[in-house]
């Protein structure tokens, strides 16, 4: 699959960047554009061949490290935060992508199953950011993944949108909190990502339903929302703190038009 970016290839020189949930989707695309743009990453996931293979596909040789690792126990979080102090010293990019999906009405929804998607997409990333923090460099740039259904309500989305409102909030407070030091904290919202995440959640037979919604008229793709990772990471946005930018084709503010 050919990539196209308009990246340049020294934005991120000398930077350390870390990918939470790095193996696929739209944290394996944010590695990718992260490495091509000159930075040194490290990518986590619960997967060891999983790990593996992305490391393989991304070809970075030394210049990308996999931990496994998972994101809702702390251990591992402190033996990552020791393995990146280790090989780097420090950050200058996290971005907080690791999370699970989650699509049940209210009624179904079980106090495991309450646990599992809050632990990863609320307790994780909380404290991701958390045993990071003292690593994060003067000019550090957190970017939290969070959610279109922020904005508007998903008849099977309860559990997953607290989550990921409550993450999106965090960004605001993380952004005051952090400010003094020079680190900026933002969130991303995607809206439909084709990712394997979202191909679990709707079957193919809903794919077009879906579309109709988005003015754009397709679906996302990982490499959109790596763009604006990428983008919030960089000094280009150096004045660009405590902000959501929605990458969704136009899915939450537009009603597309019934005819094209």
């Amino acid at each position: 699959m050919a990539h196209h970016t308009t990246s340049s290839p020294a934005r991120f020189h000398d930077r350390v960047a870390l990918v939470t949930g790095g193996t696929s989707g739209m944290g394996l695309a944010a590695a990718r554009r992260l490495l091509a743009e000159g930075a040194q990453v490290v990518i986590t996931g619960r997967d060891a061949q999983r790990l593996d293979a992305a490391v393989k596909e991304l070809r970075a040789g030394d210049r990308v490290l996999a931990v496994r690792g998972d994101v809702a126990h702390l251990p591992d979080l402190d033996a990552l935060a020791e393995t990146v102090r280790t090989r780097h010293g420090r950050l200058d990019v996290v971005f907080a992508n690791a999370g699970v999906a989650s699509f049940l009405p209210s009624g179904e929804v079980t106090e495991a199953e309450y646990d599992r998607v809050m632990g990863t997409n609320v307790k994780g990333v909380f404290f991701t950011i958390q045993k990071m923090s003292p690593l994060l460099s003067n000019r550090a740039a957190v970017v939290i993944n969070a959610s279109w259904t922020v904005y508007r309500g998903l008849p099977t989305g309860a559990l997953y949108s607290a989550g990921k409102a409550a993450v999106h909030n965090l960004a605001h407070s993380l952004a005051a909190e952090l400010g003094p030091r020079g680190v900026r904290v933002n969130s991303v919202s995607p809206g439909y990502i084709e990712t394997a995440m979202f191909h679990n959640a709707i079957t193919p037979d809903a794919h077009a339903d879906v579309i109709a919604g988005v003015v754009a008229r397709r679906l996302g793709t990982a490499d959109d929302v790596a763009g604006a990772v990428a983008f919030l990471a960089s000094a280009e946005a150096s004045y660009i703190t405590g902000q959501d930018l929605v990458i969704d084709g136009g899915l939450v503010t537009t009603i597309p038009a019934t005819t094209w």
